[in-house]
């Protein structure tokens, strides 16, 4: 008798209270699937090595949530070749491929293996900091970001690419993205829309007190250097920062730590059920105004013109 496919399936809490996960197990089992399920998780500290990954025969990993939840499946199948699909139970949901209702129409097309595969780049980090003569490593799908640990006071860092200065200021702080994370935090800071196959990384400093403070992206064999200098008696800078990976896992920098980011030889693997293309997605997801004026002023000189 041949074993029965395995599929992990992760829901938020909001979910759970929305919908019958038990009727979403049902009709995995009823595909054929054996379903384990990951309900609430909590997020493993920076740099553990010891967090949850999925098996290596589980087939696919089924998210009910929204990109938040997303972000926390892809920390289960990080380092393995397994994929994971979102059914989006959130607001923007830029991460999922289908919608609530298109549930049932999601399910029958992962039982058929009716998709594709999109690898996405992945984020590597290194953060040194003083008198630890061995890295703390991390990773990130959508970003890393890098504040100031006391509000209402200035996070002074300095900037390199590839060992060479680039610039330094006072910032609130600095967004570091993939091209995943390019339509989210970043993108609300001013960054710009990364086209997901793009191999690129860009910062995007936050409210950086700086004449010339603009988003950089850096190619899939640079790196981005961050280092947060002792500061001056005089200044006002703050004592230390903090970084976090995808919104979820933290870790305190104190003065004179150096934060080094740039592309993993890893992905993580997105399961496509449709073929629309990103530009689609992004129009759709973020509703873009496609008719411009240019396109309205052309009718009001057509109309114009009727009427003489």
């Amino acid at each position: 008798m041949p074993s029965r496919r395995k599929v992990v399936l992760v829901a938020s809490r909001k979910t759970v209270g929305k919908l019958n996960v038990n009727d979403v197990i049902g009709q995995l089992v009823g595909h054929g699937f054996e379903v384990n399920v990951e309900e609430y998780f909590n997020p493993p500290l920076f740099g553990s090595n010891s967090h949850a990954r999925v098996k290596s025969d589980t087939e696919i990993v089924v998210v009910l949530g929204g990109d938040g939840t997303m972000l926390r499946a892809a920390e289960l199948v990080h380092g393995t070749d397994v994929p994971i699909v979102g059914i989006n139970m959130g607001h923007v949901g830029f991460l999922a491929e289908f919608e609530r209702f298109q549930i049932q129409d999601a399910l029958a097309k992962i039982a058929s293996r009716d998709y594709s595969i999109d690898e996405r780049v992945v984020a590597q980090v290194a953060v040194t900091i003083p008198h630890q003569s061995t890295p703390i490593m991390d990773w990130a799908l959508n970003d890393v970001t890098i504040e100031n640990a006391e509000r209402g006071r200035m996070l002074e860092i300095a900037i390199a690419v590839d060992d060479v200065d680039v610039s330094s200021f006072g910032c609130d702080g600095v967004i570091i993205s993939t091209p995943t994370g390019s339509t989210a935090y970043a993108f609300s800071a001013g960054g710009p829309v990364i086209w997901p196959e793009v191999g690129a990384l860009q910062l995007v400093p936050l409210a950086a007190h700086a004449l010339f403070a603009r988003p950089l992206i850096i190619g899939a064999q640079s790196t981005f250097s961050i280092h947060i200098p002792h500061s001056d008696q005089s200044t006002q800078a703050a004592t230390q920062a903090w970084i976090c990976a995808d919104g979820r896992r933290q870790q305190v920098l104190p003065q004179g730590s150096t934060i080094d980011v740039h592309q993993s030889s890893q992905t993580v693997k997105l399961a496509r059920l449709i073929g629309i293309p990103f530009s689609s997605r992004l129009v759709s997801k973020f509703d873009l105004p496609v008719r411009g004026w240019r396109q309205g002023s052309a009718q009001h000189t057509l109309n114009d013109g009727e009427k003489k």
